[in-house]
């Protein structure tokens, strides 16, 4: 015995209203706000940022690598918070930020920024063999 075939579906309409007839939702933040940043993101820019008033002043920074990573490979007594490392010929010059142990020292992104600011001024100055002072004027002055 054969078994009906069950019809078909109707196309589903396009829905115009939520299912409690409240209207669709709208988006939860504007576009121009950073709902969607992440913690790293957020670091990312601060560095890049610092990178760039510096750049200003510095024009030779721009062959510098700068990069942001979570903790310092290498486990010693006292942790740092970034690293220069002159170039070779075979690579650039490169400036490391440690993010975690940046965040752990600050409780939020005001003093996030002028901690993060200040490192790239130390390893800056490290690299090009200046004091901080003649990287940046403000140096310590925050």
């Amino acid at each position: 015995m054969d078994s009906p075939v069950p019809p078909r579906p109707a196309e589903p309409r396009p829905r115009r209203r939520d299912r409690h007839g409240r209207g669709m939702r709208g988006p939860v933040a504007p576009p121009q706000v950073p709902l969607s940043a992440s913690r790293a993101e957020t670091f990312r820019d601060l560095v890049q940022d610092s990178v760039e008033r510096l750049e200003r002043h510095w024009p030779q920074l721009a062959d510098v690598d700068f990069l942001v990573l979570e903790v310092p490979g290498s486990p010693d007594e006292s942790v740092p918070l970034g690293s220069a490392v002159p170039a070779a010929k075979d690579r650039p010059a490169r400036i490391m930020i440690y993010r975690r142990p940046v965040e752990i020292r600050t409780k939020n992104r005001d003093e996030r920024a002028l901690l993060v600011h200040e490192v790239v001024v130390e390893q800056v100055a490290e690299l090009l063999g200046l004091a901080p002072e003649s990287v940046d004027p403000r140096y310590g002055q925050d």
